[in-house]
């Protein structure tokens, strides 16, 4: 571990939680042994979610505090080199203040965005959102967390009225008669998670996996389905029909607890099991036996990640999964349902409480009056003054440089981890001013006019809302080095500089109160949580609406949270992706991570042992497909599509389809492969298309040896 040399630890052991993923596993920090300064981690075998258990980014985490790694200091990019340079605090503010004011002056307050990212605790997502709404007066907000679980979320909406995560503790999961994953690999995204599924087969539960790649999760499945990326709306639907047509339909919960079922029952009955063949590649055995495990188990979950979620149909896809645990009656009672396994450390709560385009805190909608009059009196500002909702994550960053001429971006590396990558690394090279607040130097950060360097989860207090809607407490272990400030002091030096003095708080706990208040009465109720509550009982789940509140733990078992109390069924139709495979761009590519990095891999690659474990991008493909290539595994392999292409090594499996590629998203440069995916948005949800898009592969020295690029 390097120490954070700067930094000074506190004497004691802190209880925390990871900065990582949305698991937010318990930790505890101690200063560290070797006497260099600096903390470590320590299990906290107490802590119910992980009870100790931390996967390698988790117990590594400290490495990123170190000085030799992270920001320490304002820079500047210098007019005469171009270069970023020392700067001091107060020239770094006064010229992005300077720069927001000009553009406000010059082009109206929609010419200035914000864009923040699921990693920021509650208090800085809700200060960013009420910063963009009040001191800037702008529409133009959104974050990195719309890439993120926004079709699971605006599903959840349309059917059950509320959305969280999880409407059940993790626990639940290992209770559960049959759970259904898709599109998720918790053996490498979220290792801790790993032991709910190893205990629902203890139990005798069953566990089904659908997924287009063998991977470690789909190992341990009682039955891995392998359907074309793209085709998992057609394949619940498949799934929907069989247990019409075989009579395993639940009709007395259907008739007691739903509406709309004569609608969703017609959509999914013109998906007949040899049509979902077609469509998905997956034999109609296979269809039968999935849909006789889940309907005939007692208790059924269906949970989806990134597989199904980022596409252009995510939202009808997520809804077609739902339906089927509506049809089965595995919704609305114990150890079933649907959930959605929320990827960011908060990315939970920092869709709640105001940094997305369409909400203000608690989950409420901005075009809400009701909702404008209750957040503007918490505000202390007239409803009126709030601007309406603005664009989307991608069409926000699709805008710069043309209607948006200046950018605060908080917390994400768009560089790396947007879709049509190099089109939106002009995108931001067009900007007037760009300025960035992390804690390293990222891909983004380096294109920045200001870079500021801000504190981190052990050098902060704040909360996180973990995937389960549990609302947890990160504790301040050590004192950030000097030079770095908080995320929340920024806010409230910019909002002095543009007139606003009041109302921007610096202190977590006072940000907290207020962010109570202005959730009361919403969807995503805090206002009866606080710090201590927190701290005493291992996280408090939302909607918590008063001081002797509870907690809700679980969801939706007397209602759902509708105007009639009942889910609603959604007609839904499969449809092809936005780009499906043709005779110029053969194969599909479909993206995800790998068990050493995280996301845009800003602060993992950063770190000497996770990078030893995964050290640079690559190309996966099965062993036909290489053969007919030529290639041999380490061979360098080009991948294009119509945005750009992108090299990496070839490692070569029999765990892929032979139609399919797969490469991990973690990393610039030559082996982005951010570089190829498709900005085609959903409908409902403004997700991209992350995971499936059509290219070619071919061998890196294709000229010389005279290799074409490959065909199906």
């Amino acid at each position: 571990m390097l120490p954070a040399t700067t930094a000074t630890p506190t004497p004691a052991t802190t209880a925390t939680h990871c900065p990582y993923c949305a698991l937010q596993c318990g930790m505890n920090l101690q200063p560290a042994k070797d006497g260099r300064g600096g903390v470590e981690v320590a299990e906290r075998p107490d802590f119910p979610v992980n009870k100790g258990a931390l996967c390698g980014k988790g117990r590594t985490a400290p490495d990123v505090l170190s000085s030799r790694v992270r920001l320490t200091e304002p820079l500047m990019r210098d007019p005469g080199t171009g270069e970023l340079a020392p700067a001091t605090w107060e020239e770094a503010l006064g010229a992005i203040a300077g720069a927001l004011r000009g553009t406000r002056r010059e082009h109206g307050p929609d010419a200035v965005g914000v864009f923040g990212g699921g990693g920021l605790t509650n208090e800085k997502a809700y200060t960013l959102g009420k910063f963009a709404r009040v001191a800037l007066g702008t529409s133009q907000i959104d974050y990195n967390g719309r890439f993120c679980m926004s079709s699971a979320a605006a599903a959840h909406q349309r059917a059950f009225g509320l959305d969280r995560g999880l409407p059940f503790p993790l626990e639940d999961i290992e209770r559960s008669g049959c759970v259904i994953l898709v599109g998720s690999n918790p053996a490498e995204t979220m290792p801790p998670a790993l032991r709910y599924f190893t205990r629902l087969k203890e139990n005798g539960g069953k566990l089904i996996v659908v997924d287009p790649r063998r991977t470690r999760t789909a190992e341990q499945a009682d039955l891995h389905l392998a359907p074309r990326p793209g085709t998992d709306l057609a394949f619940a639907l498949g799934l929907l029909h069989l247990i019409i047509a075989e009579g395993r339909t639940d009709e007395e919960f259907i008739a007691a607890r739903t509406s709309g079922w004569e609608g969703a029952r017609a959509a999914a009955m013109a998906h007949w099991p040899e049509l979902v063949e077609r469509i998905t590649g997956v034999p109609v055995p296979q269809l039968r036996e999935a849909a006789r495990l889940f309907s005939d188990a007692e208790s059924g979950m269906v949970l989806t990640a990134r597989g199904p979620e980022q596409q252009s149909k995510g939202t009808d896809t997520v809804g077609a999964w739902i339906n089927l645990c509506l049809a089965t009656g595995h919704a609305g009672r114990p150890n079933s349902g649907y959930g959605c396994l929320t990827g960011q450390g908060n990315g939970q709560g920092g869709r709640e409480h105001g940094q997305k385009a369409d909400q203000l805190p608690g989950y409420r909608k901005l075009d809400d009056p009701a909702a404008r009059t209750h957040v503007a009196e918490v505000w202390g500002v007239d409803p009126d003054s709030l601007p309406g909702p603005g664009r989307s994550a991608y069409e926000l960053l699709d805008a710069l440089g043309s209607d948006i001429k200046t950018l605060l971006l908080m917390g994400s590396n768009p560089v790396v981890s947007a879709p049509r990558a190099s089109h939106i690394e002009e995108r931001l090279r067009s900007l007037d001013f760009l300025a960035v607040a992390d804690v390293v130097l990222s891909e983004t950060a380096a294109l920045a006019d200001v870079v500021l360097p801000v504190t981190q989860w052990a050098e902060e207090t704040g909360t996180t809302t973990n995937l389960e809607g549990r609302v947890l407490l990160r504790k301040q272990a050590l004192t950030a080095p000097e030079g770095v400030r908080s995320d929340l002091e920024v806010l409230h030096e910019l909002a002095g500089a543009l007139g606003h003095e009041k109302g921007f708080p610096t202190e977590p706990a006072v940000v907290f109160e207020e962010l109570g208040r202005a959730s009361a009465g919403g969807p995503a109720d805090y206002s009866g949580i606080t710090y201590d509550r927190i701290e005493a009982e291992d996280g408090v789940f939302w909607p918590c609406p008063a001081p002797g509140h509870p907690g809700t733990p679980r969801l939706f078992l007397e209602r759902f949270a509708t105007p009639d109390g009942r889910a609603r069924f959604v007609p839904v139709s499969h449809r092809p992706s936005a780009e499906e495979p043709d005779a110029e761009y053969p194969l599909y590519l479909t993206t995800g991570r790998v068990a050493s990095q995280y996301q845009s891999g800003a602060q993992t690659r950063r770190v000497p042992d996770l990078n030893a474990a995964a050290p640079g991008p690559f190309v996966e493909l099965h062993p036909r497909l290489a053969e007919r290539l030529g290639v041999a595994e380490n061979d360098p392999l080009t991948v294009t599509s119509r945005r750009g292409e992108a090299t990496a090594p070839a490692r070569i499996t029999a765990s892929i389809r032979p139609d399919t590629l797969f490469m991990p998203f973690h990393w610039p440069g030559a082996g982005r492969a951010n570089t190829l995916t498709n900005p085609a948005l959903d409908p409902t949800s403004k997700m991209p298309e992350f995971k499936v898009c059509a290219v070619r592969v071919e061998r890196e020295e294709r000229e010389k040896r005279g290799a074409g690029p490959a065909e199906l």
